[in-house]
């Protein structure tokens, strides 16, 4: 599988866009630093209609991804390493690649995990390299319960965010996902049996890189993982413990964990 290069001139107003939607209250300008993740809302690869799968996804198995026989993508988690700030308003290249496959069983059924590997860079140099981890599952039997949540720890530096449609909406339309359980509750409810609409894995781990790089300083590394999914209803509770920081739902259970470098 060859490599995947996409260019971008990392437009200021997409970034500023952002900003506005995350509440973060500050203008961006072209030469200014990005914040950490804000690469998210560049290099778009967008495709036709006729090539999306069920689920608002481009279909496997005809770019990147190959078709590992498992329909229900979710982003699991990743880890990235920060040699140097992206700059709103010059020209990025961001090369990716899959890593690594692997199929196994899990007790829900079968599984399969993609790590996609992006290299970025910026005036010949590399700025940003991020592991992106997929995992791939069968569609859910919605008469089955759903497995055993882990309890999250104890609230510490706490603040809680609540989420809105709204929120959700802006958050896919600026990351160009077209998966439908952020903004079909139907589908999200009635195809892959969640509680209402989706709240974006990476919109949280965002919400953590902020977190971490207002109370932390500059980060250098940054890893997360999903653990369960939470819904637009919940307002969620964003802690951090030293470099350890994680998000807690309502009912006590953990929703993300990742740790800062």
């Amino acid at each position: 599988m060859k490599d995947v290069i996409l260019s971008d001139g990392m437009a200021p107003s997409r970034a500023q866009a952002l900003a506005v939607t995350l509440g973060l209250g500050r203008g961006v300008e072209r030469g200014d630093a990005l914040p950490p993740f804000f690469h998210q809302i560049y290099f778009w690869d967008p495709v036709a209609a006729e090539a999306l799968g069920r689920d608002g996804h481009p279909r496997v198995g005809q770019g990147l991804i190959p078709d590992l026989g498992l329909p229900r993508r979710m982003w699991a988690g990743g880890r990235l390493e920060f040699h140097g700030p992206l700059v709103a308003g010059e020209t990025a290249e961001k090369r990716s690649r899959v890593e690594k496959t692997e199929r196994k069983q899990g007790r829900s059924g079968p599984l399969a995990f993609v790590t996609l590997r992006h290299d970025i860079t910026q005036n010949g140099k590399l700025r940003v390299q991020e592991y992106q981890d997929l995992v791939y599952r069968e569609v859910p039997d919605l008469n089955t319960p759903a497995p055993l949540s882990r309890e999250a720890p104890a609230d510490k530096h706490a603040e809680d965010v609540d989420f809105t449609t709204t929120l959700l909406f802006r958050y896919s339309a600026l990351t160009f996902n077209g998966h439908r359980i952020h903004y079909d509750a139907d589908y999200a409810r009635e195809v892959e049996g969640y509680a209402g609409l989706v709240t974006h894995g990476p919109l949280l781990a965002q919400l953590l890189m902020l977190k971490a790089e207002r109370e932390l300083g500059l980060l250098v590394e940054f890893k997360f993982r999903a653990v369960s999914p939470a819904v637009v209803q919940e307002t969620l509770t964003f802690c951090r413990a030293g470099r350890k920081l994680w998000v807690r739902a309502p009912d006590g259970r953990l929703v993300m964990e990742a740790e800062a470098q």
